[in-house]
């Protein structure tokens, strides 16, 4: 098989098994029917589905809980794995770097499990050491999930730094710029993409937590993904086809509207360069 052909075909390979079974899903969840593998044909298409998940509360409060806790981890995880990725990347060799960066990486490789069990036990510790946190919640959810994401943000951000020069920040300070003066009018600018790739990495990441959140989370503070894999548990219902649809639909608009941003971005820039070959 001539190498042109093998290509597309392998492309063509590899989305049929990444998106038939997301497509598959999005069609069941149409279905008329409580049983999730069989079409109904009499009766579908029907969106008596998505009126079921709207309507369910427990559901809905989920997503709630769900939104919050992946707002404040992923706003946490900033500014903590910024300040991390800007240590390394710019404080050259100082006592304690290479634990500084094997403390920030570790939750990368570590297994959730033990990740899990092991902030669990911390915060079981320090309630009974000094009170606090009181009980498991929100905020102890919020805490495990800013643990692990904010190695993202440090990993995205030191690769960042690692591509720019740093003479523009040594110039800045040479004409007697401050240090913060430095980092807010020239450092920050640069890392400005990093940052809101790690926010919205760090989002996504919180927002997806399973294993961690069952060791950490406790009344009223069930998260999405640990109310639909109880419900899986009993067996899958239509409404959960609507939902993963409905977060399918957000994540496409998303990525729709970021590359057409992109692109005007891009025509901005490369329309003045245009101008000025032409002049």
């Amino acid at each position: 098989m001539k190498r042109g052909v093998l290509a597309p075909l392998a492309l063509a390979v590899g989305l049929v098994f990444l998106y038939v079974p997301i497509v598959s899903m999005i069609v069941f969840s149409f279905n008329a029917s409580r049983l999730v593998t069989v079409w109904d044909a009499a009766n579908s298409p029907t969106l008596h589905w998505y009126r079921e998940l709207f309507g369910n509360e427990q559901m809905l409060d989920a997503a709630w809980v769900s939104l919050r806790i992946a707002a404040m981890t992923a706003s946490g995880a900033v500014v903590l794995g910024t300040l991390a990725g800007l240590t390394l990347a710019r404080f050259g060799p100082f006592r304690g770097r290479t634990l500084l960066s094997g403390l920030a990486t570790a939750p990368l490789v570590m297994p959730e499990v033990i990740t899990g069990l092991s902030l669990l036990l911390l915060f079981v510790s320090l309630e009974q050491l000094i009170g606090w946190p009181q009980g498991r919640g929100i905020l102890t959810v919020t805490l495990a999930h800013v643990t692990f994401s904010m190695a993202y943000v440090s990993v995205i951000v030191q690769s960042r730094l690692a591509g720019h020069d740093e003479s523009l920040e040594e110039a800045a300070m040479d004409l007697g710029a401050r240090p913060l003066t430095v980092f807010f009018r020239i450092t920050l600018p640069l890392i400005l993409p990093a940052i809101a790739s790690g926010w919205l990495l760090a989002f996504t990441l919180s927002w997806d937590d399973l294993v961690i959140s069952q060791f950490v989370a406790g009344p009223g503070s069930s998260t999405l993904p640990m109310v639909v894999f109880s419900k899986v548990r009993l067996g899958v219902s239509p409404d959960v086809n609507a939902l993963a649809t409905l977060l399918v639909s957000v994540v496409a608009l998303g990525i729709i509207a970021g590359t057409l941003w992109m692109r005007h971005l891009s025509a901005a820039r490369t329309l003045p360069q245009q101008e000025d070959d032409r002049t």
